[in-house]
């Protein structure tokens, strides 16, 4: 279980507070105004930003001083995270080994996550060479790949169409379903959030708000959710 306790991060003469636990398997959308703190708050959760005050527990273990790479979690950007120099296989291979000295069983483990996310044989492929959805389709490899507990999401898939990014949605939900990882989504779509997440929070006025189912949300909308809407 992700907590988080009396929560508050501060930068500048920003400021956002959260109090709350999302369960092992949970799937949340993170939505509201641009700038109200949603990336801010996963960049915490990854461990490139300090709390000013409070605590970020996994399973009750305080995570302050754990190395962003050591923590329980795979964090994707809007970039993708692919590295242009190097081969798709190389860039998965990195979530194995940091040195990218693979055992032929990790390298046969990559060849299989491909096929599993629809892109076999390309492995040799530069990420220049792939269009914006197997980009995708590979940023989500490499999840699946290192399994971790917690996946977050901070809008990956915003500069693709509708349906391609409805089919990354469906794909993440299968990676969520394979390794069991909670998954917290950062979205400015009211319809994402709708389509994938069982929970969603709000983000607004300096407050990270509790999760509350998503179907409750936007039938009853508080405020600042109607306000964000328009």
């Amino acid at each position: 279980m992700l907590t988080l306790e009396r929560l508050v991060l501060s930068q500048d003469d920003f400021l956002l507070t959260a109090d709350w636990s999302v369960a092992a398997g949970e799937k949340v959308a993170l939505i509201g105004p641009s700038g109200a703190g949603k990336s801010t708050l996963l960049m915490a959760l990854a461990g490139f930003l300090p709390p000013a005050q409070g605590r970020i527990l996994w399973h009750g273990a305080d995570l302050a001083g754990v190395a962003p790479g050591d923590r329980p979690l795979t964090i994707l950007f809007q970039d993708q995270n692919l590295f242009p120099h190097l081969s798709l296989a190389q860039n998965l291979g990195l979530g194995l080994s940091p040195t990218l000295r693979l055992t032929p069983d990790q390298a046969a483990q990559i060849d299989a996550t491909l096929a599993q996310v629809g892109l076999a044989g390309m492995g040799g492929r530069k990420p220049g060479q792939l269009s914006g959805g197997q980009q995708g389709r590979a940023a989500l490899a490499r999840a699946l790949l290192r399994a971790r507990p917690l996946l977050l999401l901070d809008e990956p898939f915003a500069a693709l169409g509708p349906a391609l990014k409805a089919e990354m949605l469906d794909l993440v939900d299968e990676v969520a379903q394979a390794t069991g990882a909670a998954v917290l989504m950062v979205t400015h779509d009211p319809s994402d959030a709708k389509r994938f997440a069982d929970k969603t929070l709000l983000v607004a006025d300096g407050v990270a708000h509790p999760p509350v189912p998503t179907v409750d949300l936007f039938a009853n909308p508080p405020q600042a959710l109607r306000d964000y809407l328009g």
